[in-house]
């Protein structure tokens, strides 16, 4: 129709490819990206320069960038702008048993993007793993923070055994045990009482009857039920973590 012009696209695209850099940001900061991250921008987003990418550095927030050079093996940016500070995630640890590789690799994943503010694995006997790729979890909880489009990495530390878990537990924090053999309902208990709070969820086999007393008596524990059916460890986790996020984080 005449008269009217065509809308400007939005800058930056919603499209526009994320990632988290530990180049402190700030208005026309130059940014730097080589190795994997360098590959995935040039050989797998195929951006060219002028284009946009969304950079996070986990303490300024989220900030809009322009490609001013795109090579084989590196790419240069140059800040525009600040869209979003960083985010306010709720107080809420998620403390589950190791597991085996593939299926703590979800938990770490699943954990980021429903918004959990720090993974403190736990070793306990029934554990079919006791280590932890550090180096491999905290790209794991990277990528899945810049798929959700999270400013705010969770903490993931370094596990450790169940009782020394139980001795050095902050006392201003209450532990909901998932206990397979019963405790109040996870819903209706998450909803009584404000973060901060955590979650702690057992291994493939379970905990054995001396964990569970241990736990049980532990003068923070609060013992949750899951539901009727036993549920693998992942399982637990991830469904725990989403009830709680209805119940007291930031889903409410």
């Amino acid at each position: 129709m005449a008269g009217h012009s065509p809308r400007t696209p939005a800058w930056p695209p919603r499209s526009a490819p994320r990632l988290f850099v530990d180049t402190p940001l700030a208005e026309g900061v130059a940014v730097a990206i080589e190795g994997p991250q360098a590959h995935y921008l040039t050989r797998v987003m195929r951006v060219g320069e002028g284009d946009a990418v969304i950079l996070c550095d986990d303490v300024t927030g989220e900030w809009a960038a322009r490609v001013t050079e795109a090579g084989k093996r590196n790419c240069s940016l140059e800040t525009v702008e600040c869209l979003r500070s960083r985010e306010e995630v709720p107080d809420f640890w998620l403390c589950p048993a190791l597991l085996k590789k593939d299926r703590f690799d979800m938990v770490l994943e699943k954990a980021t993007e429903l918004g959990v503010a720090v993974i403190q694995p736990v070793i306990t006997r029934r554990c079919v793993a006791d280590k932890l790729n550090m180096e491999r979890a905290r790209t794991i909880v990277t990528e899945a923070a810049e798929q959700c489009a999270r400013t705010a990495l969770p903490q993931v530390r370094e596990p450790v055994k169940l009782g020394q878990f139980l001795r050095d537990f902050p006392e201003d924090r209450l532990i909901y045990f998932a206990d397979e053999l019963g405790g109040d309902p996870a819903s209706a208990a998450f909803a009584q009482h404000l973060p901060p709070a955590a979650l702690l969820t057992g291994p493939e086999g379970g905990f054995d009857d001396e964990e569970r007393a241990l736990i049980r008596d532990h003068v923070q524990s609060r013992a949750i039920t899951l539901g009727p059916r036993i549920l693998r460890g992942e399982t637990a986790a991830i469904a725990a973590t989403a009830v709680w996020m209805a119940q007291a984080g930031d889903w409410s």
